[in-house]
Order: structure tokens, then C-alpha cells, then sequence
């Protein structure tokens, strides 16, 4: 890996694998920002719900392949196979880290 990995995104990347949203909680900002399929959850409220949506839509597993700081964000590439149509997929998580928590994610392609 090109950066080491931030222990905060190590515990998002394990809570998101083991469906732990209380846990995933306690990695984010209290304003904090997701973005996912083009959709903005601001906020512990929204995000939780977006995570419960998530976890239901079925099983995945997201590895961390490599890691690199551009632009004032860790950026994490990553493999992300499931039950979902074109498992495995490629995903790139962007976090905005603020005082060792996590202020925003964005989850591109």
C-alpha cells in the first residue's frame, strides 16, 4: 500500500463487514457526510438508515487493496465481493478525516 491506513478507516472498513453500525457510528463525525449511489446521508440518523438499507440488500465483504492521500483525503481502493450482481466490484472510499474521526465518505466506482 501506497499510505498507511488511518485506524479509524481500518475500524469503518471492519464495523461495514461485520455489520456493526454501532460501531461504524462511533468512526464518524457527528455532521458527518456518506456518500453512496449518487446519494447524500448527512448525519448519524440518515447514515444509520442508509447502513440498515445497505446491510439488508444482502452479504458483501470490502478489502482494502491499496490506500493514497490526494487532495486532503485518504483514499481507499478496495474489492468488495458479495451476493449482488457484478460481485466483485472495484470500489473507491474517499474520507475527509477531521480530528481522527471520519467527516465524509464518498463511495465511487
Amino acid at each position: 500500500m501506497s499510505t498507511k491506513v488511518p485506524q479509524v478507516v481500518t475500524t469503518y472498513i471492519q464495523a461495514t463487514n461485520s455489520r456493526d453500525t454501532d460501531l461504524l457510528l462511533t468512526t464518524l463525525t457527528p455532521d458527518a457526510i456518506v456518500t453512496d449511489e449518487g446519494h447524500d446521508y448527512r448525519g448519524v440518523e440518515e447514515i444509520r438508515a442508509w447502513k440498515s438499507k445497505s446491510n439488508a440488500q444482502g452479504q458483501f465483504i470490502v478489502e482494502i487493496s491499496d490506500v493514497t492521500e490526494a487532495s486532503h483525503e485518504t483514499i481507499a481502493t478496495t474489492q468488495v465481493s458479495g451476493d449482488f450482481p457484478g460481485s466483485p466490484a472495484t470500489l473507491h472510499f474517499h474520507f475527509a478525516l477531521r480530528d481522527n474521526k471520519i467527516s465524509a465518505v464518498r463511495i465511487l466506482p
